[in-house]
């Protein structure tokens, strides 16, 4: 869900906000996915949430 924000343009607050949780949440969280998925930025994370299939193409902005 937070990939999802993230590839739809939003910022950490605005993610907080739609899923009712903490910005400081979110960024721990998203700190988890980088580590999972290998990354370091937004933009790779996007990318290879993409080639693994996990963010559906109508996500994209």
């Amino acid at each position: 869900m937070i990939l999802q924000e993230v590839a739809r343009g939003k910022g950490n607050r605005e993610i907080a906000e739609i899923l009712l949780m903490s910005q400081r949440t979110v960024e721990y969280n998203l700190t988890r996915i980088f580590g999972k998925l290998n990354v370091r930025s937004r933009a790779e994370a996007i990318i290879e949430a993409k080639r693994l299939g996990l963010i559906p193409n109508e996500d994209f902005i």
